[in-house]
């Protein structure tokens, strides 16, 4: 209700502004609306079962309605996801990996995927800020990585799915990619192979424990140890040491897995574990010679986290549309996580500032900016 106001005297009519509305037409405030979203995509809490919270407290807040003001806020935080979608795409070197993701069908529910890809410069001592972004999409097909990355040229570290092979091809326009592989991922097969207690879990009767993922692990381990010593150093520095110290323990390592692999049999699960290495030695052995590559994909891993913790609350996404809501609202809440920041506080203070904050100053609401900027006394105790 705003009151208008006529003076007598002049008949001029005067009438208060209309009040900020965060949404179209919206009866919420940013605080709300926060925690909505930070209760379904940060704390997997879904909306049904907020709306039963909320009618509890003697609040009727329809499933519908909640579901509407999720798609407002991604409508109005849409230019804030534009600049960390670029900022992300303008790093030198990207982690990429993906996780499935129930949708709903007719029926039954189909396997969609979420797909991220993360800078984080940090290892090597980078000083740009860390940021996530998600995609979405119905199935695995190759295609898709393809278009998330279109127009990118640098280094991706992922795992060895075949879906990325076509970013590697020499004739990709403006530029192939540059592939590094994880070790952890490689670790990982000669580790399930050298565990006693993970055997004895899966297997009735005695575990089997082979001697050669044994020592694959250890030598493995070595790399590790060296490269835990020069964590967050300039990249120079991490690659003059790899050179020194790497490259004879990978050398001999290569050396022994041909060795050993040559005389196996072809159904050993301990030649597939060597295989896989094998077959893409030189994507594995890419880090010896730049010290900006990691020696695993753990940042993606870790930023893929809370899509495998809370896929066991919320089971399936609705619709596609919903799977491209929670892509956008993953990359948010992802990138404030890896700066340090609240992602219910800045989601409030973002949400209540960004209709009045010029395009060009947009930046100032990005995650690794806002600290510097501030907002409410009380939203920044809170951060």
């Amino acid at each position: 209700m705003r009151e208008r106001f006529a003076c007598r005297a002049c008949e001029t009519v005067a009438q208060p502004p209309a009040p900020f509305h965060v949404t179209p037409r919206g009866l919420f405030g940013p605080q709300f609306l926060a925690q909505l979203l930070f209760e379904k995509f940060g704390q997997h809490q879904p909306l049904n079962r907020q709306a039963e919270r909320y009618a509890r407290e003697g609040v009727d807040i329809s499933l519908s309605t909640l579901a509407d003001q999720v798609g407002a806020c991604a409508a109005a935080l849409a230019p804030l996801h534009r600049l960390i979608a670029g900022h992300v795409l303008g790093a030198g070197r990207l982690h990429g990996d993906d996780t499935t993701v129930p949708v709903l069908a007719k029926g039954k529910t189909d396997t969609g995927r979420l797909w991220t890809y993360v800078r984080d410069d940090r290892p090597h001592g980078g000083l740009v800020p860390p940021a996530a972004l998600f995609h979405y999409s119905r199935d695995r097909r190759a295609e898709h990585p393809v278009r998330h990355l279109e127009g990118y040229a640098g280094i991706l570290q992922a795992d060895a799915y075949a879906g990325y092979n076509a970013l590697f091809r020499g004739d990709r326009l403006p530029a192939p990619m540059i592939r590094a592989l994880c070790w952890a991922h490689a670790r990982r097969k000669f580790f399930e192979l050298a565990d006693v207690g993970g055997q004895a879990r899966r297997r009735r009767g005695s575990p089997v424990i082979s001697p050669i993922a044994v020592e694959a692990v250890q030598r493995i381990d070595a790399l590790f140890d060296i490269d835990r010593a020069i964590l967050s150093k300039p990249a120079a520095e991490r690659q003059a040491a790899r050179q020194e110290l790497s490259l004879p323990l990978v050398t001999d390592l290569g050396t022994w897995l041909r060795g050993q692999r040559a005389a196996m049999a072809r159904h050993n699960p301990v030649a597939a574990a060597c295989d896989y290495l094998l077959k893409d030695w030189p994507a594995f052995t890419t880090f010896l010679n730049d010290g900006h590559i990691c020696l695993t994909n753990n940042s993606a891993e870790r930023a893929l986290r809370g899509v495998a913790l809370g896929r066991k609350a919320w089971l399936f996404a609705g619709s596609d549309r919903g799977g491209d809501r929670a892509a956008f609202m993953y990359s948010l809440i992802v990138t404030a996580k890896l700066n340090g920041i609240d992602p219910q506080a800045w989601l409030a203070d973002v949400l209540a500032r960004i209709a009045d904050m010029p395009q060009a100053r947009l930046g100032e609401l990005l995650p690794w900016n806002w600290q510097l900027t501030g907002a409410t006394p009380a939203l920044a105790q809170a951060a």
